[in-house]
């Protein structure tokens, strides 16, 4: 059996209370690993203790060191893993007609700055299809009407299973997903959108704004749940504007905003830096 010489990722959810570090930490040292980035956070709210380690080891398999932090894991912790951090993401992205998102998305998983295996793309439109084979990927055109919906959120969920994915990423998929799909994906699914809400909802929020002299665009990612636009944030980021701005503008402004808003949110998933902790989420 290979032997580990690449970054292993600990995560840990655990009911706060002292002494919980000293007691993983004989493990940690008996074990071989190495330390490399140690992030940890107590909730007072919720009575919550986080925990996210890169370590790396050479000295057992990673199924002996799982095997061997199980007993005193499951005696601390609520939820705990432990995974190899060079094993990707697998992620699933849905798109609509705006492919801002979802450009920005592939171009940087082509430079290798988003650590995720992209296994396809669907989306409700045929728009995006020359985008997406032009890297390479997998694009399923699923139309959708008020009378196909559940056939068709079927036919998503099967992909997604059948693609082995860890994580949907909705990048500005124009469509509600139903309350059952929503817990179905629940913790693995991402949304963006502009960070109006809940003013100026509907067809051109950003024309809505500008009409109202809106001086702050912005742009909210987080995970999806059956109330809509409300789930745990993970990120969010604003761009000032002033009186000179167009409408127009404002809607360019406002691209520029939510890709990159998403795609942190998609590599801090990745990357195992985001915690659910409630309605809210706790980021390393």
């Amino acid at each position: 059996m290979t032997k580990i010489s690449t970054s292993v990722l600990l995560r840990m959810i655990c009911p706060d209370r002292p002494g919980i570090l000293a007691e993983i930490s004989p493990f940690l040292r008996d074990a071989g690993c190495d330390i490399r980035e140690s992030d940890i956070y107590g909730d007072t709210q919720t009575g919550q203790f986080f925990v996210r380690m890169v370590l790396t080891s050479a000295a057992a398999p990673l199924t002996e060191l799982k095997a061997s932090l199980a007993p005193i894991a499951e005696q601390l912790c609520q939820f705990w893993e432990m995974k190899n951090l060079e094993q990707p993401t697998r992620v699933v992205f849905a798109v609509s007609k705006f492919e801002h998102c979802l450009a920005d998305l592939l171009f940087k998983h082509s430079i290798g700055a988003l650590p995720v295996d992209i296994a396809a793309v669907i989306s409700n439109h045929d728009k995006a299809r020359a985008l997406v084979e032009s890297y390479g990927f997998p694009f399923h055109h699923l139309p959708i009407s008020k009378e196909t919906k559940p056939q068709q959120e079927a036919k998503i969920l099967k992909l997604f299973e059948g693609y082995d994915a860890d994580l949907l990423v909705l990048a500005r998929y124009m469509q509600i997903l139903s309350d059952d799909l929503s817990k179905t994906l629940s913790g693995r699914c991402i949304n963006i959108h502009h960070s109006f809400l809940p003013s100026f909802k509907g067809a051109k929020p950003y024309h809505q704004a500008h009409l109202r002299g809106v001086k702050l665009i912005g742009a909210t990612a987080h995970y999806v749940t059956s109330d809509l636009d409300e789930g745990p944030i993970i990120e969010q980021d604003v761009r000032r504007v002033t009186h000179k701005a167009t409408a127009e503008q404002m809607v360019e402004y406002g691209r520029d905003v939510e890709a990159s808003v998403l795609s942190r949110a998609v590599k801090w998933h990745a990357e195992g830096r985001v915690f659910l902790n409630g309605s809210k989420t706790i980021v390393f």
